[in-house]
């Protein structure tokens, strides 16, 4: 049975899956480039590039729709005496509008990319990778289409040369020369009567 295969549990029930997916977000689109495990990457990442989507409509339905899977912005999130490194998610909502959604305007997908750290967490030792926004005009590096060898050419066999007959060293015994074999004859074919 493929009951429960589709997506990664991560070791939190339902709310804190989607609580963990729209702090990446929004952390992603104040920083563009955060560092977290591989596995969170990759669960997060789907979910980052479809608001990133809806950015790009720019339409008040796409905002609407945003706000919706971001999480309303309550006015507790606009005090002034807060860290002044944590953004709010009004000014991250108008930074993705403004400025992340049109630099994709003409791009059909994969905003996002995933980059592997060698280096391991301290502490648990977990994988991590970088998850960052593309930059503008930057395009995807596909590798190369192995083109097939070109068929050689057929090897035309050209026979060396000849060497040079040897001399035939002279003969020192006295033998006489063989006499000519006698040349055949064919016999006659039969001749027939004219009119016959």
């Amino acid at each position: 049975m493929r009951h429960l295969k589709a997506g990664r549990k991560l070791g939190r029930n339902a709310t804190h899956r989607l609580a963990l997916k729209r702090n990446l977000a929004l952390a992603l689109f104040r920083h563009e480039r955060i560092i977290t495990t591989v596995e969170k990457a990759k669960e997060a990442r789907p979910f980052i590039e479809k608001l990133i989507t809806l950015a790009r409509k720019g339409t008040l339905h796409a905002r609407r729709l945003v706000i919706a899977r971001l999480g309303t912005p309550s006015k507790a999130e606009v005090t002034p005496h807060e860290d002044p490194d944590k953004a709010d998610t009004r000014t991250i909502l108008t930074k993705l509008f403004n400025e992340i959604g049109p630099r994709f305007a003409a791009r059909p997908g994969g905003y996002t990319r995933i980059i592997k750290r060698t280096e391991r967490r301290l502490g648990d030792g977990g994988h991590t990778a970088f998850l960052e926004l593309l930059k503008e005009g930057e395009v995807k590096v596909r590798a190369k289409a192995r083109t097939p060898a070109p068929a050689p050419a057929p090897r035309v066999e050209v026979a060396p040369p000849a060497p040079a007959p040897a001399p035939v060293p002279e003969a020192t015994s006295q033998t006489p020369p063989a006499a000519p074999a006698p040349e055949a004859t064919a016999p006659a074919a039969p001749q027939t009567p004219p009119g016959a």
